[in-house]
């Protein structure tokens, strides 16, 4: 049965909205921003190229010190391993505007969908394992987890990941033991310093070493399982390149130095060592910082406080308010 548009209208029902259409400006802008994801990462292609001679073989070293600067106490050094952490938050942050471009406009894009399955996975990861209360780490957790991911997946480009820098992932642990004191702070300085004695006061320099090693193991597990990855997957493909000589090397002409066994195999190992693995770390990781940081929250002794404080403040503004009334 036809339904006039007056019968429509009264029963409330609302012709669909067209959806809008990129502008010239639109696609301008989108541009942009891919050329702000891609630029990074090919200004750190060219800096390995210019820093790194030409060496025949494969050899495993760590990163590149690019420049000094002088200081009173002590030089301070710029590594290839920071500047390729910058390269690869810049392109992170020019990704997210990427996705989120044009969000709000009426303009609907699978890249939307991609950024609201990430917000949706992201929240919901955070509410399961910290709870309401740290419901606004969601970007916290996701930015960690990005700079992990994209920082170890740099070595698919033949850039030096930032992970295999200890001093680099100490950095990001050092960051989230400073959220995780500051939480456990929350509960009173006393309630914090008497956490060491427990279960007994003997305990006390054990707990003590534990709440230092906090960041160091966390640094030290996401630094050692990508650094032994990247140490595997050379020592293997040296090890081809040796057996295939051995094997090829009699060959007739060309065939004699081509190194057939390096065919194939260190790319399915790369795909394991750097893709797998660089996931896996990146997810350990903010695992660890999410249950560390929550775990670590006396929320119980926290609300105690919180309205001790409250009725003190009720207290401290009904004797001001009979004082005034006393006065007039």
């Amino acid at each position: 049965m036809n339904v006039s548009a007056n019968e429509t209208a009264r029963c409330g029902a609302s012709a669909p909205v067209p959806e809008k259409k990129p502008s010239v400006g639109f696609k301008i802008v989108d541009c942009i921003l891919i050329a702000g994801i891609l630029l990074p990462l090919l200004g750190g292609i060219v800096i390995r190229v210019l820093t790194h001679p030409v060496e025949s073989g494969i050899s495993i070293t760590g990163a590149v010190i690019l420049a000094e600067f002088d200081f009173p106490l002590q030089k301070l050094q710029l590594t290839e391993a920071q500047v390729n952490s910058w390269l690869v938050m810049a392109s992170i942050s020019a990704l997210c505007l990427f996705l989120a471009h044009g969000l709000n406009s009426g303009i609907r894009c699978r890249r939307h969908l991609i950024a609201e399955w990430i917000v949706e996975k992201t929240d919901s990861l955070v509410h399961e394992n910290m709870g309401d209360f740290f419901r606004a780490f969601s970007p916290f957790v996701a930015a960690i987890m990005a700079l992990s991911l994209f920082s170890s997946l740099q070595s698919l480009l033949g850039l030096f990941p930032p992970t295999s820098d200890f001093n680099v992932v100490f950095g990001w642990s050092l960051l989230v033991f400073i959220i995780i004191t500051h939480y456990k702070l929350k509960g009173g300085l006393g309630y914090y310093l008497k956490g060491f004695t427990e279960p007994f006061l003997p305990f006390t320099p054990l707990n003590i070493l534990g709440e230092v090693a906090t960041p160091i193991s966390m640094a030290f597990r996401h630094y050692g399982n990508v650094l032994s990855g990247s140490v595997v997957s050379a020592l293997i493909a040296a090890g081809l390149a040796s057996v295939s000589a051995a094997v090829f090397g009699k060959l007739p002409g060309v065939l004699g130095s081509i190194p057939f066994l390096q065919v194939g195999l260190p790319a399915v190992l790369s795909i394991y060592f750097d893709v797998f693995s660089g996931c896996l770390q990146a997810f350990i990781f903010a695992m660890l910082t999410m249950l560390n940081i929550a775990g670590g929250f006396p929320e119980d002794k926290w609300l105690e406080r919180r309205e001790r404080k409250a009725k003190r403040k009720q207290r401290t503004d009904a004797a001001r308010e009979a004082g005034m009334y006393q006065s007039l």
